[in-house]
């Protein structure tokens, strides 16, 4: 039986996969192969470990049983149809993105950029830059998205005496569940923390940015196409908006011509957000105690249905 390994791990990390897996298992690593090999491994494959390209699903998988994505999100997948079991990595990145979000939060509200570039130039300004800054301390914030990633940034927020409102479409233990609901709201908010998955497409439209609090922040970690990307660069740029965190952008990598690369008021981190020790030894060892429970019969950790996006 053959395992199709997508991601490029450490010759560390494949030799302890290969050390663990089943001795009835050969795994195929996509990154050891010719470009032109790659599909046709995949094809062959009885279990997948990562995310291979959307357009090799065209020509079917005929023998894959088990597919272990190595992401959270997988909307770039609901209208491939598939036989096999499949999983995801649940709470995996849920920690690292809240934090990181945490993180820009706070920097942008202690003037950190600012500051780093000042030092980066050795530009000693100090006092002045006091009255431009911000505390984080009993803010009103609404969260976009009630998943692990969502509940990891209000736990983290509570710390701080902040009241949180969350939003989600279908989730009835949200507080909001419509854009409408959430103009409503936007006028008393500080801040947004938007941690909606993909399939909130243009959720963060023009009149939602609109109507948001003047001054206030607006982060995201979910996904760059969940929001009107021109709309938030204007009202960045005319002041309405404070400033912005985003993790993620509409155009990954981000164009060199976009206005966000050069806007003192807006912190980029680049898809960064999951980031964590050992990451990808991470992804491995879930993949393996997946696998150990599919061979069993058990229920998978964190089995998904791409169809249903959850």
């Amino acid at each position: 039986m053959q395992l199709f390994v997508n991601p490029a791990l450490s010759d560390t990390l494949k030799t302890s996969l290969q050390q663990n897996l089943p001795t009835d298992i050969t795994a195929v690593f996509r990154h050891d192969l010719p470009e032109a090999d790659q599909q046709a491994a995949f094809q062959s494959a009885d279990f997948v470990l990562g995310n291979p390209p959307v357009a090799w699903f065209s020509n079917g998988a005929p023998r894959l049983a088990f597919w272990q994505l190595d992401s959270a999100g997988f909307d770039g997948f609901k209208t491939i149809r598939v036989q096999a079991v499949i999983a995801n990595m649940g709470d995996y990145f849920a920690r690292p993105c809240a934090e990181t979000m945490m993180a820009g939060i706070l920097a942008m509200y202690r003037a950190i950029p600012e500051l780093t570039l000042l030092q980066s130039k050795s530009d000693w300004v100090g006092a002045p830059i006091r009255a431009r800054t911000n505390l984080l301390w009993q803010k009103q914030v609404v969260i976009l998205g009630t998943g692990t990633i969502g509940q990891a940034v209000r736990q983290m927020l509570s710390g701080f005496g902040c009241t949180t409102t969350m939003l989600a479409r279908t989730d009835p233990q949200a507080d909001l569940h419509s854009a409408e609901e959430l103009i409503a709201i936007l006028p008393q908010t500080d801040i947004v923390v938007n941690c909606l998955p993909g399939t909130a497409a243009g959720f963060v439209s023009a009149e939602v940015i609109a109507a948001m609090k003047p001054g206030s922040l607006y982060a995201n970690v979910g996904r760059g196409t969940t929001t009107d990307e021109p709309a938030l660069i204007r009202a960045l740029q005319s002041g309405q908006l404070g400033g912005a965190v985003l993790d993620v952008t509409a155009q990954e990598p981000l164009p060199a011509d976009s206005p966000l690369w050069e806007m003192p008021n807006v912190l980029l981190t680049q898809h960064t957000g999951g980031g964590q020790p050992d990451e990808d030894g991470g992804k491995v060892d879930q993949f393996l105690r997946n696998l150990t429970r599919f061979r069993a019969g058990q229920p998978l950790e964190n089995a998904v249905e791409l169809g249903r996006g959850y």
